[in-house]
């Protein structure tokens, strides 16, 4: 399951590919690279973005098998990559049916802040009873800050936070938690796990990019009700202002996990 449209998907790639934590990377190469099994089965995979992130490092004698509920999203995967990827439309809901036939590691991005305990329980032991490696980039830690402070920013931030708890298709979510957690179930099952940090910095750059994500942060904060909708319509005008008029970085926290046997 994604449920982010390609526009969004497409802005935020290049974020992502310089945010990744590089040494972490290299060792998710390595254990690829090393794996038995030579498939690689990335989940929630959207256009591909994980796949275009690792494949000219891993070697072209991996296979890959893309896997997301989104058909728009594959079929943009598929005009962009065609006959390099093995396409499988399913709900990751349905863990005791994921592809995992020949596969030696599952990788995933910005997935795991959407999904719930029992969610990362039942994959966990799905994935530890096939003994296959874990690769999952970019979990949304819960830190959010601007080069332009307003006194409303950890107000907003923690808002927004709590909204993310909410059921995004996998059950009541971890959101700021998921990256923690998932490693702490990964240690239980005997996996020597392996964090590092790959925050977004939004530059005058990646402007439209900031535009979306603030108006993401709104609508969640809105949705959520705590704030009055003109302190909100304030604190969204002075950010947009300083988007527009002198480039304002915007810093979004991530953590990555990497998981091996």
């Amino acid at each position: 399951m994604s449920g982010f449209d390609r526009t969004w998907l497409a802005l935020r790639e290049p974020v992502d590919a310089r945010s990744r934590d590089k040494a972490l990377l290299a060792g998710v190469t390595e254990a690829i690279g090393n794996a038995s099994r030579r498939t690689v089965l990335d989940i929630g995979c959207g256009t591909g973005s994980t796949f275009r992130a690792l494949s000219r490092e891993v070697g072209k004698d991996v296979r890959w098998r893309l896997f997301d509920r989104d058909p728009h999203l594959l079929d943009e995967a598929a005009r962009r990559h065609g006959h390099e990827l093995e396409l499988i439309q399913g709900d990751l809901n349905e863990i005791e049916a994921l592809p995992l036939t020949d596969v030696g590691f599952v990788t995933a991005s910005a997935l795991f802040d959407l999904c719930s305990k029992e969610f990362v329980h039942r994959f966990v032991d799905r994935i530890a009873e096939a003994g296959i490696g874990l690769y999952a980039a970019l979990s949304y830690d819960g830190q959010m800050r601007w080069s332009k402070p307003h006194p409303l920013d950890e107000v907003i931030t923690a808002i927004f936070n709590a909204h993310q708890l909410s059921d995004k298709g996998f059950g009541v979510a971890l959101g700021p938690a998921a990256w923690e957690f998932l490693a702490d179930r990964l240690r239980e099952n005997g996996y020597a796990v392996r964090i590092a940090g790959s925050p977004w910095i939004m530059t005058a750059a990646e402007a439209d990019l900031q535009r979306l994500f603030l108006a993401g942060v709104m609508r969640a904060v809105f949705e959520y009700g705590e704030l009055d909708e003109a302190e909100i319509g304030d604190w969204a005008d002075f950010r947009h202002r300083m988007i527009d008029r002198e480039g304002s970085l915007c810093h979004v926290g991530h953590q990555d996990v990497l998981a091996l046997r």
